[in-house]
């Protein structure tokens, strides 16, 4: 029998092996250069707390015995989302924090702007990582979700108060004019809803918080200072951006296929400056009473309809900052990890259906954390539950 078709018993017990070999030594260069060996995958003992320490760690066989390993599960999500019942018992099973973590978190509260469009668990995860019971979270579901999953989501957000689908959600597209408006909308029912917000910030299904609530809004008022953030602001060549390409249109006497045409882009309202940026945002509540208000905004709107990507511009425009990169739109994996959880940023982008144990490490981590700055006692199941042979949490 070939060494590849070995059986889940003789595979365990390697996976298992390298696992002391992972605590007890580190490979030497050329052991880390050699291409892992694609065994079966199998249950892992040690998985996922002490795997999710060596990762952190940064232990160079972590990577290569994680594809050996089962990706978590997200079977106890799911079920809560297919058997709606009672709101508390669904919160409490899903270790959502229910009081504010301390004095500062509780008097300034934050507004999110979330879009889904797949991965209904990420989008569950990237939620009670960011929740708070003082913010408000509105959500847009892209059009082209498909309906089972809108249904779940909406009974899902109706267990909180402070979570809400956009009221033009069914307009709501992944990016483009209809990503831009689908994002101003939601700004319409965040500024009237009762809660009285400081900042909104703009998140995707994909990204988690690489910061908690609490160094988040420390952050904020230390850095910000009551400013915009708009990203990687720079002048735009020609201040004109690309419009919409328009499908060619069909001559009488002609079958024959002819090439998009491009129509020529009027110059923006009001002699504006235009700026290229990213499509991501930390606003003002100020500002946002601007965007919605004011005739400058809504021509500069109206403008970018038939722009490519006007959300790449139509934030940075507005506000006219040299921002900083609160957020990344690069993809990490899990050796980004160890850099990853010392890096300013405060979100980041994953791709949890190539990655799962990236999500899952980095959620237990950030829990970890945000329970230790806690000045309130943490109730019993706010704490996800240790998945460990040896009883110990991952590195911090």
């Amino acid at each position: 029998m070939s060494q590849f078709r070995t059986t889940k018993a003789v595979v365990a017990c390697g996976v298992i092996c390298a696992f002391i070999f992972l605590y007890f030594g580190s490979p030497g260069p050329e052991e880390a250069e050699e291409e892992p060996v694609h065994l079966a995958v199998v249950e892992c003992g040690f998985y996922p707390d002490e795997l999710c320490s060596a990762l952190f760690e940064g232990k160079k066989a972590a990577p290569q015995i994680a594809q050996f390993c089962k990706p978590p599960h997200n079977s106890e999500i799911l079920a809560h989302l297919r058997t709606p019942g009672n709101c508390s018992r669904m919160a409490w099973g899903l270790h959502f924090i229910t009081r504010p973590l301390s004095a500062e978190e509780r008097n300034f509260s934050l507004a999110y702007i979330i879009s889904v469009h797949k991965e209904l668990a990420m989008f569950v995860r990237l939620l009670r990582a960011i929740y708070a019971p003082q913010n408000v979270y509105c959500v847009h579901i892209d059009e082209k979700a498909p309906q089972k999953v809108k249904s779940a989501v909406q009974s899902f957000v109706n267990c909180f108060e402070n979570v809400f689908i956009s009221s033009k959600t069914q307009r709501a597209a992944h990016d483009g004019p209809k990503r831009l408006q689908a994002e101003i909308n939601c700004m319409r029912d965040l500024v009237h809803s009762t809660f009285d917000w400081h900042y909104v910030m703009n998140l995707y299904g994909q990204e988690f918080p690489i910061k908690t609530n609490k160094e988040i809004i420390s952050y904020i008022r230390t850095k910000w200072k009551g400013k915009n953030i708009t990203p990687r602001v720079i002048p735009l060549p020609n201040a004109n951006p690309k419009p919409v390409q328009s499908p060619p249109e069909p001559h009488p006497k002609e079958n024959t296929h002819t090439s998009p045409k491009t129509r020529l882009k009027q110059k923006p309202p009001h002699n504006l400056t235009v700026y290229s940026g990213s499509a991501y945002f930390a606003l003002t509540r100020k500002f946002v009473g601007f965007i919605l208000t004011d005739p400058r905004a809504k021509h500069m709107l109206q403008w970018s309809k038939d722009v490519q990507s006007p959300e790449m511009h139509y934030w940075a425009t507005l506000n006219r900052l040299k921002g900083h990169d609160a957020q990344d739109t690069c993809v990490y994996g899990l050796g980004d990890l160890p850099w990853l959880i010392q890096s300013p940023a405060l979100f980041a982008k994953f791709e949890p259906s190539t990655d799962p144990l990236v999500v899952a490490c980095l959620e237990r981590w950030h829990r970890i954390k945000a329970l230790r700055q806690a000045e309130v006692p943490a109730e019993s199941h706010w704490q996800f539950p240790q998945e460990s042979h040896f009883n110990s949490q991952p590195h911090h």
